[in-house]
């Protein structure tokens, strides 16, 4: 308990067998109460390393749901054990765990009901070993980003994050994709419901085990998140209905 706040943490896991061992054991159970593991059909070891550790709660996908289909039953589950306080970890250690702590306490105070772990704020990125590819890319959208979506981000990428149980509660993230744009749509989710988000900098690393996705695949999440950020700017100015961009 965290000011009398239950946390718990979530792990989006798809191949994690060999990096789990590594985040989970760097968690601040000083203030953690829950680990929560949610299995995206891996074809690796990485259940039978979650129940080795001993993680207790684990969520097996008989079918491969997708990154955002990932976050949904992490997100169920947590509220499901009474979470007051949900941090979202990947279990690849491209994050480290040590930030929880800082995290939590800027939400359980009350000072903010979301926070994000940046790696663009004190240049972590590119010191971790982002391609440069790929920190272009996140700079240019994260720019036209805010402009469209009204906001002053440092990045909209990251996938590292906590919020507040009523923020979960309140914003429809059931509704957004399964596949990797779920984190863009999920934030347009909170914009609109008028909370607000904090930036923490955070160290990040680059390396073979770390999950990562490739070229193809990042220039379609591209895409997504420019519809994304210019449907939200034609619902900010009445031209298109809120409710349709949730939409999968």
């Amino acid at each position: 308990m965290y000011l009398g706040k239950k946390v718990i943490v979530v792990l989006p896991a798809y191949r994690a067998q060999h990096t789990l061992k590594q985040t989970y054991e760097e968690i601040p159970f000083d203030i953690v109460d829950e680990v929560v593991l949610v299995d995206d059909n891996s074809p690796d070891g990485t259940v039978e390393e979650a129940k080795r550790i001993g993680i207790e709660h684990i969520v097996v996908h008989e079918k491969n749901r997708g990154y955002g289909g990932n976050q949904k039953s992490c997100y169920d589950k947590a509220l499901e054990l009474g979470a007051d306080i949900v941090v979202m970890l990947h279990p690849d250690y491209q994050y480290t765990p040590k930030l929880i702590t800082a995290m939590v306490s800027v939400i359980g105070q009350g000072l903010y009901p979301v926070v994000f772990g940046s790696r663009i704020l004190g240049g972590g990125a590119l010191k971790g070993g982002m391609p440069l590819y790929k920190y272009v890319a996140n700079r240019v959208l994260t720019l036209t980003q805010n402009m469209l979506m009204g906001e002053k981000l440092s990045e909209y990428h990251t996938g590292y994050r906590a919020y507040s149980a009523e923020v979960l509660r309140k914003c429809d993230y059931k509704r957004c994709s399964e596949d990797f744009v779920f984190d863009n749509q999920f934030i347009g989710q909170i914009f609109w419901n008028r909370f607000e988000i904090a930036e923490v900098t955070c160290p990040t690393k680059y390396f073979e085990e770390a999950s990562s996705i490739n070229f193809r695949r990042s220039t379609t999440y591209g895409f997504g998140v420019l519809n994304v950020s210019f449907r939200y700017f034609l619902a900010r100015i009445g031209l298109l209905g809120w409710k349709v961009l949730g939409k999968r």
